[in-house]
């Protein structure tokens, strides 16, 4: 019997979508970003079907290293840098590349020792405003990195856009605009373009092209779906129903009572909650996939599991499977009707739910 709740994964809608953004960028090296788990769909996994990547993206030394030591050997950079001197050393013994956005980095490889160069993306500010250096002090901050010794050369270049998930917004360009005027003339390569940049901002896909949430099927864009861009959702979320019963009209079901039944039906109890990192708010109404077709929750999300109601007639039974968001509910889809971003709901998930690659 397969493990329940389960995120089924797809090798092939992985590999399918790794050869579609090459498709989008085709000038461009692809960078596949697997930071939080591989949004989700298990980072070893993630990484192990992707041997074709150029190179893999993450936010946090532990993740690398972990990627190391399951035996990936390609391209690995550090999106937020590292913070000790130690750390340094790490980052040469393991080979990883690493970002520099601060000056405390940056006085951290002036000071080190290192037994051989790493090599440096350097930040750049150009109107987000979360990390890298900004326009005024780019000049000086690069100048340092030339210079150091423990700094590979060329020094690579990049940034980090705030609304490229906007296509209409004029920000992206302005944004490039600011990259651009600085970078003009400079050697090394420059990487622009997150999933939102590479699938709507052609201008901005430059040598590498970070991919994080395409590369798992799903479009960065509110109202828009992976599908529209050829992309293959490469997770099916899967529990089952463990408990159907008749619920008459006027009946509430669940914490608060607050939900009452308008008609007699049948009620289905699915066994996933907001302990498994399913989203306490999720609303009433929001579909869930049973037996090729849709059906609301209703009532409250509790900790292990959530009710749905069937309907008057239906035929479902104990065992069957409920799909929360995949190939035939999208998970945009599920985060409208939630409130919120698909990105949180496919790495909210907690390690009660398995991961299994198919």
């Amino acid at each position: 019997m397969k493990p329940f709740p389960r995120a089924e994964i797809s090798r092939s809608a992985l590999q399918h979508n790794m050869e579609r953004l090459r498709e989008i960028a085709p000038q461009s090296h692809v960078m596949a970003v697997v930071k939080a788990n591989g949004y989700g769909h298990g980072l070893l996994n993630v990484a192990n079907c992707l041997e074709m990547a150029d190179g893999f993206g993450l936010a946090r030394l532990e993740e690398a290293l972990m990627l190391r030591m399951g035996g990936v050997k390609a391209k690995l950079l550090l999106l937020e840098g590292v913070f000790r001197l130690d750390d340094l050393h790490k980052l040469v013994e393991h080979d990883i590349e690493t970002v520099v956005h601060h000056r405390s980095q940056l006085d951290m490889l002036e000071q080190v020792s290192l037994s051989a160069p790493v090599t440096v993306w350097m930040k750049i500010d150009s109107g987000m405003h979360r990390l890298g250096f900004c326009p005024e002090e780019f000049r000086e901050m690069y100048a340092r990195l030339v210079v150091c010794p423990n700094v590979a050369k060329p020094v690579h270049l990049m940034t980090h856009f705030a609304c490229a998930d906007e296509p209409n917004n004029p920000m992206t360009q302005a944004q490039l605009e600011v990259f651009t005027g600085l970078t003009r003339g400079l050697p090394g390569h420059r990487t622009l373009a997150n999933s939102a940049g590479t699938l709507y901002w052609k201008d901005t896909q430059a040598d590498w092209v970070r991919a994080g949430i395409a590369l798992y099927g799903i479009s960065p864009v509110m109202g828009d779906l992976g599908s529209d861009h050829g992309l293959q959702p490469a997770m099916d979320l899967v529990s089952r129903l463990i408990s159907v019963r008749e619920h008459k009209a006027g009946e509430p079901v669940g914490y608060g009572s607050y939900w009452q039944a308008r008609q007699d039906t049948r009620l289905g109890i699915v066994a996933i909650g907001y302990g498994d990192g399913y989203p306490r708010n999720a609303p009433e109404g929001t579909p869930v996939w049973i037996n090729g077709r849709l059906v609301p929750i209703v009532g409250r999300v509790s900790m292990d599991m959530l009710s749905v109601d069937l309907g008057w007639n239906a035929r479902d039974q104990v065992g069957d499977d409920a799909v929360l968001w995949g190939r035939d509910l999208p998970v945009e889809v599920v985060a409208e009707h939630i409130g919120t971003i698909a990105y949180e709901l496919v790495t909210k998930l907690t390690p009660r739910v398995a991961v299994c690659l198919d």
